[in-house]
C-alpha cells in the first residue's frame, strides 16, 4: 500500500504489519487501549499539538478537524494551501506547510537553487497571507556528494531565502531524516549536520524540523540533543520507534519524560504527531494527545 509521505506530495510504500501478534503483543496492545488517559489540562497543557493529515488521509478532513479540536489540538500538519480554509473553520491552523524541494531533491544541489527559491518564495508569500506559521523544506540526497559539500550548498540556498522568510514572518523548516530506515541517502540525517547549516545560515527563521522518530533510528539521546540544540528547532514530529506507530508501551522511548522536557524549555512552536495508528486511528490520536499534556 501507498502512503502520502511528509514532503507533502511523493508516496512511500506503507510498513507491513505481522499478521501473526504474539500473545504478549496482543495482552500489552490490549491492556493499553483499556488503561485510563491522563487527565487533561484547562489549557490542553504547555506543548502546542499538531497532527500529519496524511497519517489520517482515510477520515475525511473535516471529520479529522472536528475530532482535532475537540482533543484540544491546535494545528494539522503537511497540509496544502486548499485545505487551508477547511482546517482554519475549526479554529486551528495550519501548523506545517511545502515550502521547496523533496527529500530526495532540494538545496544540496546548486543547479536547484533558481527553482527552489522561486518555489519556497511563492509559498512563503502564500502562507504569511494566511498566517500560516512554517514552511518545510529538505536538503536533498547524497547521491556520493561528501556532507561537507552539501552543507556548503544548502547553507548558500537558504541564503537566497533567508532574509525574504523573515521579512514575512514565516518560519523555514529542513526536517532532519533518518537514512538507516525510510530515507536511504538523505544528507540531514544526523542532530549535528542540521544544527551547523542552522548556525551557518543564522536566521531566526531558518531552523530545524526534529523528527524523533527519525533521530531515535540515527542517534538516540533524544532528550540531551534537544535540550542542547532546541533554539535551532522550529517544529517536532513524533512517531514510536520500533514501526512508526502508536505512542505506547510497544514502543522504546517515554514519550511523556520527552514532551515534560520539550516544555520545560518552553518550546512555543508545534509538537505534532507523526505515527501511523495500528489500532482505532481517532483513539490512538486521543491517547497520544492526553500523553504530551504536560
Amino acid at each position: 500500500m501507498l502512503t502520502e509521505d511528509s514532503s507533502g506530495g511523493t508516496l512511500r510504500r506503507a510498513p507491513h504489519y505481522n499478521e501473526h501478534m504474539t500473545r504478549r503483543t496482543l495482552v500489552a496492545l490490549s491492556a493499553a487501549a483499556a488503561a485510563p488517559l491522563p487527565p487533561a489540562g484547562a489549557a490542553g497543557g504547555r506543548l502546542k499539538q499538531s497532527v500529519a493529515r496524511w497519517c489520517y488521509s482515510k477520515i475525511a478532513l473535516d471529520d479529522l478537524c472536528r475530532e482535532a479540536a475537540r482533543m484540544g489540538l491546535k494545528g494539522i500538519d503537511l497540509v496544502n494551501s486548499e485545505d487551508w480554509p477547511v482546517i482554519k473553520k475549526y479554529g486551528l491552523v495550519p501548523a506545517m506547510t511545502p515550502g521547496a524541494g523533496n527529500i530526495a531533491n532540494a538545496w544540496n544541489r546548486k543547479e536547484n537553487h533558481e527553482k527552489l527559491e522561486q518555489e519556497m518564495r511563492a509559498n512563503i508569500d502564500k502562507a504569511a497571507a494566511a498566517g500560516v506559521p512554517n514552511v518545510i523544506t529538505f536538503s536533498g540526497n547524497r547521491r556520493g556528494q561528501p556532507d561537507d559539500e552539501g552543507l556548503d550548498n544548502c547553507t548558500a540556498g537558504l541564503n537566497r531565502v533567508k532574509k525574504y522568510a523573515e521579512d514575512k514572518g514565516v518560519t523555514i523548516n529542513v526536517e532532519l531524516l533518518n537514512s538507516k530506515v525510510n530515507h536511504k541517502d538523505y544528507q540531514c540525517d544526523h542532530t549535528v549536520w542540521g544544527v551547523e547549516l542552522c548556525k551557518r545560515v543564522n536566521s531566526p527563521r531558518v531552523k530545524l524540523l526534529y523528527d524523533i522518530y527519525h533521530m531515535q533510528i540515527m542517534e538516540g539521546d533524544i532528550i540531551r540533543t534537544i535540550r542542547d540544540n532546541i533554539q535551532y528547532i522550529g517544529h517536532f514530529h513524533t512517531g514510536g520507534n520500533p514501526g512508526r506507530h502508536e505512542l505506547d508501551d510497544t514502543q522504546e522511548l517515554n514519550w511523556r519524560a520527552i514532551a515534560r522536557a520539550i516544555a520545560d524549555l518552553n518550546f512555543s512552536g508545534y509538537y505534532a504527531h507523526e505515527f501511523i495508528p495500528v489500532r482505532d486511528p481517532l483513539k490512538s490520536l486521543e491517547e497520544a494527545v492526553r500523553l504530551s499534556e504536560v
